[in-house]
């Protein structure tokens, strides 16, 4: 529902009545993921998308209902063997998409307020929607802000609505986005634990690039595309400018382990370090592969990757930190130009990120989309 915040925020401003059509769960090869919306308004506009096209109509009556009669509900739409002509998805995966109206005195309207107003705004907080449980209950929301403060309620006990914001807490806190319980709290104040759909909301992921070289100017416009928040980072200031890096979010002057030291990391955080250069490299990736980052990975030949092992090796780091380090950095895409390269590092990122292979499609035989991949690795 977020990439609709200026135009439901606008409705909002403008008194309008509506409903909101947001994806809560996905299976399969589905077009979109959890979170995608629709809405539309008395007047029948429409704005946004839940599948890209499939079941959009299907979606815009669930709405009209849903302004109609004042109540939630959901719906799960998926591909029918038996008639293809059928509402459904052509891609053969599933979603289930929760409509929720947002009428003159929905106690869903402030909520949506407050968090269209902050949220798209880089404000860290969850939209934790009741998708599952007593009839009542759904479609109530609760904004949730990361020290655990919350707006809003599911419309029984302050108890029941602490342990759906602690919930979600947990989810908002990992950066994610899914489906979560209620939590044992809630079982004494709901006869049917709530479940909820937690769209977190946090600021970008960040990107550090060490050494301001060509390949880095590259890797930093990707980073970008990509929604990173990119860092620049070269101790020599002849290299590391703005000029030579105006997509980058910061450029920073400095040795690029003392850097890291300091600078707030997290999970999601990459790391690449280009500088292939011993003095550079050896002391940043010993502070760089003891951290919990998402991804670390260093520039280099194999013969410069054979010697950098060695001098880690004799730095003292071990070899389950060493298993984490991604050398020679990229997938073997047969890239040349910096452009290439900087394509095949973020490939590489983007198949450790959601656990893809990196080989050719055409090669596999497992669902191309992650929640497929999950859902046939569990069964």
């Amino acid at each position: 529902m977020l990439d609709l915040a200026d135009d439901l925020r606008r409705w909002l401003e403008e008194g309008r009545e509506f409903a909101v059509a947001t994806v809560v769960s996905v299976g399969g090869s589905a077009p979109r993921g959890p979170g995608a919306a629709l809405a539309v308004d008395r007047a029948g506009t429409v704005i946004g998308s839940v599948s890209g096209g499939c079941v959009e109509g299907a979606v815009y009556d669930l709405c009209q209902e849903a302004l109609a009669d004042g109540r939630a509900r959901t719906e799960r739409f998926g591909y029918s063997d038996e008639d293809a002509f059928a509402v459904g998805l052509t891609c053969g995966g599933t979603i289930e998409v929760l409509v929720t109206p947002v009428g003159a005195g929905s106690p869903v309207r402030p909520v949506l307020r407050s968090a269209l107003a902050d949220l798209p705004r880089g404000g860290p907080g969850a939209l934790a929607w009741v998708t599952d449980g007593p009839a009542d209950l759904l479609g109530r929301v609760l904004l949730v802000r990361p020290d655990g403060t919350y707006e809003g309620g599911l419309g029984g006990a302050a108890e029941l609505d602490r342990a759906a914001a602690a919930a979600a807490r947990d989810l908002l806190v990992a950066g994610s986005t899914g489906t979560v319980s209620a939590g044992p709290g809630a079982d004494a104040y709901c006869a049917g634990r709530p479940t909820l759909f937690v769209q977190s909301s946090v600021p970008p992921a960040r990107m550090i690039v060490f050494g301001a070289i060509d390949f880095a100017a590259a890797l930093v416009r990707v980073g970008a595309f990509l929604g990173y928040h990119v860092t620049v980072c070269d101790a020599r200031p002849v290299f590391a400018t703005r000029a030579r890096f105006p997509e980058a979010d910061e450029v920073v002057v400095d040795w690029p382990h003392r850097y890291l030291r300091t600078t707030p990391t997290d999970a999601r955080t990459v790391l690449c370090v280009l500088t292939h250069d011993a003095k550079f490299d050896v002391p940043l990736l010993e502070v760089a592969l003891a951290l919990p980052v998402a991804y670390v990975g260093a520039m280099g030949s194999r013969r410069t990757h054979t010697d950098r092992l060695r001098r880690l090796r004799e730095a003292g780091v071990g070899e389950r930190e060493l298993s984490r380090l991604r050398s020679p950095i990229g997938l073997d895409l047969g890239a040349r130009t910096p452009e290439e390269t900087a394509l095949s590092i973020a490939a590489e990122i983007v198949a450790t990120r959601h656990g893809g292979t990196g080989a050719p499609l055409t090669t596999t035989t497992a669902p191309i989309h992650r929640e497929g991949r999950a859902a046939s690795a569990a069964a």
